[in-house]
């Protein structure tokens, strides 16, 4: 799977089912080369309550399934 195929995907959070934002990055291990984490740009009414924060990160570990047109992640906010 290349990124540009994640990017196309939407990320949803299991715990409330709203959709959080696009993926506009990764960040990668240099020395193992595993995705650490997926930088996403928020949806504005998602990430409303921060409004300084331009974009979040999302560990790779929080995601539960990543599927044909989701991606599915557990956190809590």
């Amino acid at each position: 799977m290349k990124l540009s195929d994640l990017q196309s995907k939407y990320i949803i959070n299991m715990n409330d089912g709203k959709n959080i934002g696009n993926i506009i990055d990764v960040k990668i291990d240099e020395r193992t080369g595993a995705i650490i984490s997926l930088v996403i740009e928020p949806n504005k009414s998602f990430f409303s309550f921060n409004k300084g924060k331009m974009d979040t990160e999302i560990k790779w570990n929080s995601i539960q399934k990543i599927g044909e047109d989701v991606i599915l992640v557990n956190i809590t906010l």
